[in-house]
């Protein structure tokens, strides 16, 4: 109860505000890709995985571990019309964090102080209707494909993290799980693509026709200020302690106590994997015990790139980011093996989802 109280007294205040109807996608016949095959064929909703993901928790152990977050369903609002300025017109600071997308057609950067406020901002990217979402509790940004509806926030929590629901079915989905746990769509899992972690004066270098989300989302927020603290620099529930509420698996602390330290999170059908990204830094590459996944290091957006091996032969090349593979040198961002779904989380959050993931430090 200790948790709900905090989390309530947070948000005391700042006129959080219940949607005033529920938002519907219009042309979703053109969207590209795997987002036609919906589990369950009628049921509706946001396109299913073709591949799974490691679950090593019950359903009913997830639904029994959910938690009050304070405010109720939609009481931390979605952003269901999204207004975007061009990158000249921002007033960000270079150190100001972002989570940024790069397409075949769009651009676009999501401020982390406008997110902290909102936690889910429904958009298209490249034709496709898209959900980013963003959890502060356990520092995680991850992108889903949402097909003919919308998410919202469910005002729930396991495990620290963000329960999604989906506006066609209900259907609850913890975000770092990406798994529908309760509802129509119980069982299948999200559609992933990556969004990165980085700051805004990287981002804004690297991709200078970037759009970026502005603070017109229909909502009066204090959008200079983070109810949680600050990541420029780190202070507050982002400097350190303990997670605001029970973990999981309280046996994460035994492999490593700091509970926020930053990792880059990667999971497969049959496991998952924690490669620290301080370490990541400084050693330009971490890569799993059996060497079949390894993390890159992009200092130019000071980011991870997840792949796997399948044997090639994969070392750093220098404080550049490249990297070389098999004898051919490439950018760390684009190497020619196959990427595996990877973000930037905190330990507790894959600690207490995964028992028995593989830390790399």
């Amino acid at each position: 109860m200790r948790g709900t109280r905090t989390r309530r007294s947070l948000l005391r205040g700042v006129g959080v505000a219940a949607l005033a109807g529920l938002a519907g996608c219009a042309g979703s016949d053109g969207v590209p890709g795997d987002v036609d095959g919906l589990a369950g064929g009628s049921v509706g909703g946001p396109p299913a995985r073709d591949d799974g993901l490691h679950q090593p928790w019950a359903h009913e152990t997830i639904r029994e571990s959910t938690v009050s977050g304070g405010p109720g369903t939609d009481g931390i609002p979605s952003v269901d019309d999204p207004q975007f300025a061009p990158a000249g017109e921002g007033s960000l600071g270079d150190g100001d964090i972002v989570f940024g997308y790069a397409g075949t057609e769009d651009v676009k950067a999501y401020p982390q102080h406008v997110l902290v406020w909102h936690e889910v901002a429904n958009d298209v990217l490249d034709g496709t209707p898209v959900a980013v979402t963003y959890c502060p509790l356990t520092g995680t940004a991850m992108g889903f494909r949402r097909g003919d509806t919308t998410f919202g926030v469910s005002g729930r929590l396991v495990n620290n993290n963000l329960v999604l629901y989906d506006r066609a079915t209900d259907s609850r989905w913890p975000q770092v799980l990406a798994t529908a746990v309760d509802g129509p769509r119980e069982g299948d899992q999200l559609d992933e693509f990556r969004l990165v972690w980085t700051t805004w004066g990287r981002w804004r270098d690297a991709h200078p026709d970037t759009l970026v989300l502005t603070e017109d989302t229909g909502y009066a927020k204090r959008y200079g200020s983070d109810p949680y603290g600050n990541y420029n620099p780190t202070s507050g529930y982002y400097g350190g302690g303990g997670p605001l509420f029970a973990t999981l698996d309280d046996g994460w602390t035994e492999t490593r106590a700091d509970a926020k330290r930053v990792v880059i999170g990667v999971r497969t059908a049959d496991r998952a994997l924690a490669f620290d990204k301080s370490a990541l830094r400084e050693r330009g590459m971490l890569a799993s015990g059996d060497r079949s996944i390894v993390a890159v290091h992009d200092p130019a957006l000071d980011t991870g790139w997840t792949y796997r091996t399948a044997g090639a032969d994969v070392t750093p090349t220098d404080a550049a980011g490249r990297v070389r593979v098999d004898g051919a040198v490439h950018p760390a961002a684009d190497l020619p093996l196959e990427p595996v779904y990877g973000f930037d989380a905190m330990w507790h959050a894959m600690g207490g989802f995964y028992p028995g993931v593989e830390y790399v430090g």
